[in-house]
């Protein structure tokens, strides 16, 4: 019998992640040519708000799927369930690359992209939570928050391949025909992505942690723990994520559109400039876990959620100066605060819960967290600059969110060396 290695491991949680969120970064990369092929294209801003709407809109069905999903997981185990959430992912992402216009159509045409975004979200709140939840459960104790961390990262990482294609694109087929059917390669490319991560993952086994804890647990319903026996870790971890949320969609949905359509930079700027400060969170996310790992996770989040406060507003104000060199500082500044907190985020409301029901509990809080918190960012933002004029209008959202993180911080158990069969809130 093969010995399953720690590297297969990781690599079987992190393509996940990478299918997850590169259709995400697809659809936040492709929203203006997204709105001028779904709706009519006499109101340009109108079908961008729209646009982004139905990004938001989509995180509503998170909840549901992750609750469905994470249920599952914790009763017959997290391989059986990111098996199937990989390739669920894989074939959304495809089919939306295959969908009719709204001058095939009409009013069609949005009704199929909201049903694909919705049934993705679904599958994708499954992916999150179970990915996160196997990894946690298979790492050492002292590297628990850099293995968690490396898993997020890898969900910014899709942006600069997904950034690459659309510039690959754009150079080889031209700006009008990618505008015209170009757009559709990327969603396309997202299906064979599904194919291989069931390939990488068909050998991978269930952590022996969570193979204890659900023979010591086979009439525990996990859902139902998580939303009352666990309640006070799951709202505990809903607002811990928030400042996550709000942030990774700032530099996730938000910014390449920011500096297209307000700053004003060129497209290839505001491409590589999103893609680069995406790469960096691939890098900087483990090291802001390894930091949680040596010096706990409460000192961490708080020194997170202090920076991202601070450098809300001098990051816009950058952002927006229409230039390569504010494009690059305003998202690097935002990153450095992004990845101090989610460092420790990331790790810290999954050891919020035991084991039994750590991917429920999880699904629940995170992926309420996001469709409150994080999906609607983008349409905020888009909408704040356009009713008050003023670009720096979305530091707003960050400030507040800061806020939010840094009072939930306080209440907050350190986290850090639990025993995970063991709750951390009860």
């Amino acid at each position: 019998m093969n010995t399953i290695t720690p590297k297969q491991r990781l690599r079987g949680a992190a393509v996940g992640a990478f299918v997850e969120w590169y259709d995400f970064h697809i659809y936040a990369l492709t929203a203006p040519t997204i709105a001028s092929h779904f709706f009519p294209k006499t109101e340009p801003v109108t079908a961008l708000i729209s646009t982004f709407a139905i990004y938001g809109i989509a995180f509503l069905a998170r909840p549901l799927g992750g609750t469905f999903f994470g249920y599952f997981g914790d009763k017959f185990g997290r391989m059986r369930i990111l098996s199937l959430t990989v390739l669920l992912m894989g074939t959304v992402t495809f089919a939306t690359g295959l969908l009719p216009t709204h001058d095939q159509i009409g009013i069609w045409a949005p009704v199929l992209l909201v049903t694909c975004r919705l049934a993705q979200s679904c599958f994708a709140a499954g992916e999150t939570s179970g990915a996160l939840s196997y990894v946690v459960e298979t790492a050492p104790v002292r590297k628990r928050g850099a293995w968690a961390a490396l898993i997020g990262g890898w969900g910014f990482l899709p942006v600069a391949f997904a950034a690459a294609i659309i510039y690959l694109l754009r150079l080889v087929i031209g700006d009008d025909a990618y505008g015209d059917w170009g757009w559709r390669l990327p969603f396309l490319i997202g299906g064979a992505l599904g194919v291989i991560g069931l390939w990488l993952r068909k050998n991978l086994d269930d952590p022996e942690e969570s193979n204890l804890a659900r023979a010591e647990a086979r009439d525990v319903n996990p859902v139902k723990a998580a939303s009352f026996r666990s309640s006070r870790a799951t709202l505990n971890a809903i607002f811990l994520v928030s400042l996550h949320a709000v942030t990774a969609f700032t530099l996730l949905g938000y910014m390449y559109t920011f500096l297209l359509q307000t700053a004003k930079v060129s497209t290839a700027t505001a491409l590589l400039s999103n893609a680069a400060a995406n790469v960096l969170i691939f890098v900087l996310l483990p090291v802001g876990g390894s930091l949680a790992d040596r010096f706990g996770r409460r000192p961490m989040l708080l020194i997170g959620a202090s920076w991202l406060f601070l450098a809300a507003y001098p990051a816009f104000a950058l952002a927006s100066n229409g230039t390569v060199m504010g494009a690059v500082a305003g998202q690097l500044a935002l990153v450095i605060g992004f990845c101090i907190y989610a460092g420790s985020s990331f790790v810290t409301t999954l050891e919020l819960f035991p084991t039994a029901i750590r991917q429920s509990g999880h699904a629940l809080a995170y992926n309420l967290s996001f469709a409150v918190f994080g999906g609607f960012t983008p349409l905020l933002a888009t909408y704040m600059v356009s009713s008050t004029g003023s670009p720096l209008s979305p530091a707003i959202l960050l400030m507040i969110a800061a806020i939010v993180g840094a009072v939930t911080v306080t209440v907050t158990p350190e986290t850090k060396g639990i025993d995970l069969r063991s709750a951390a809130v009860s």
